[in-house]
């Protein structure tokens, strides 16, 4: 009963949290709308008068009635019927229903997909993003924690010292400055790697249909994502084996690893059972958050590498000043955050019996 209670605690604070973030979101991007609308509203009205008093020119009364009917009709189509107050309320209630329900409509400019569906684009771009940046992650964690127990289990050592300024390095060099090397070295002078890669979707429209797709699309998805992966796994696998390496530092002066290791224990179950175990929580947690943040993308490095996922339509959005798109990309990242920090709170419960006592 007491678990139950706590699980639906954790549930119903989660939805709290996840409501007030999008009404939050929602009036901010609606403040943004209204203004938008409000400038396309004072560009177009002049125009438009100027088109109508030159065919009411003769007729003054007629002429104004006129305009006050096609200010009355440009207002109604922007949405903009009410004050400005009003009408940024307006806009937040039917932002936050439509995000509510995943309703996200139709955008006029294009991004990827051959669509102006906003979902549907921002499906795509998730997906993109996902065979990028999670691939990146994991590969990066794996490394990460190989390096970070070796260093751990021989502190000082040269090869302590060697990736701690290794991760100290990388860590500090910006992503999007080393992917333009990366591009400048293995694109434009050796031609290994294409030099973009939202390219990737023009070979794929090439390759015959059935079953042949899916295996000749798996080296080309591979050839277009090498050098992005590699840029993501290079800058930052050293700071990943520093922060494993603190954390497992700290777990081996532990009174229980050093009662495990008088019992006799193989030191290899001690490293593995017992000090991984132990330091999983907050290796866990940092690997979850840098999953979800990878379906954020990088937009910088997106823009740079061109590559179609999520980072480049945020970008792209923000250039074209969608509201639309920058409103539903960032609650599908707000909804995507506080799942995950609710799937950590079962995950630690699992890992950690403290937590699962608490």
């Amino acid at each position: 009963m007491a678990t139950a209670r706590a699980i639906l605690t954790r549930v119903v604070n989660s939805l709290i949290t996840l409501v007030v973030a999008l009404l939050f979101i929602s009036a901010i991007f609606a403040v943004f709308k209204v203004t938008e609308l409000e400038g396309r509203l004072a560009e177009e009205l002049p125009l438009m008068l100027q088109q109508l008093e030159q065919q009411y020119r003769h007729n003054p009364e007629l002429f104004e009635e006129k305009a006050k009917q096609l200010e009355q009709d440009l207002r109604e189509k922007y949405g903009l019927t009410g004050s400005y107050w009003e009408n940024v309320v307006n806009w937040t209630v039917r932002l936050l229903i439509s995000n509510l329900t995943f309703n996200f409509g139709t955008t006029q400019y294009s991004y990827i997909g051959g669509t102006n569906d906003v979902g549907e684009i921002l499906i795509i771009a998730l997906k993109n993003t996902a065979i990028l940046f999670v691939t990146a992650t994991i590969i990066t964690s794996i490394i990460g924690i190989i390096l970070g127990l070796q260093m751990a289990r021989r502190p000082g050592s040269p090869l302590d010292r060697g990736i701690s300024i290794l991760g100290m390095i990388s860590w500090s060099l910006p992503t999007w400055w080393v992917a333009i090397i990366m591009l400048l070295v293995f694109s434009f002078y050796l031609g290994i790697f294409p030099t973009q890669m939202k390219d990737v979707y023009s070979e794929l429209a090439r390759l015959p249909g059935g079953l042949e797709y899916y295996i000749l699309s798996i080296p080309i998805w591979l050839r277009y994502m090498a050098l992005p992966v590699i840029t993501l796994v290079l800058v930052s696998f050293g700071g990943w084996a520093y922060i494993v390496r603190n954390i497992v530092l700290g777990v081996l002066q532990e009174d229980f690893v050093m009662a495990a290791r008088a019992r006799g224990l193989p030191e290899r179950r001690v490293i593995y059972g017992h000090v991984l175990r132990t330091s999983s929580p907050p290796i866990v947690t940092y690997i979850a958050l840098s999953l979800v943040g990878a379906f954020g993308g990088a937009i910088i490095t997106e823009a740079v590498f061109g590559w179609p996922g999520m980072g480049l339509v945020y970008w792209v959005a923000i250039q074209n000043q969608d509201a639309t798109v920058l409103v539903a990309s960032t609650w599908v990242l707000t909804v995507a955050f506080i799942l995950t920090i609710l799937i950590l709170d079962f995950i630690y419960a699992l890992l950690d019996p403290r937590v699962r006592v608490g």
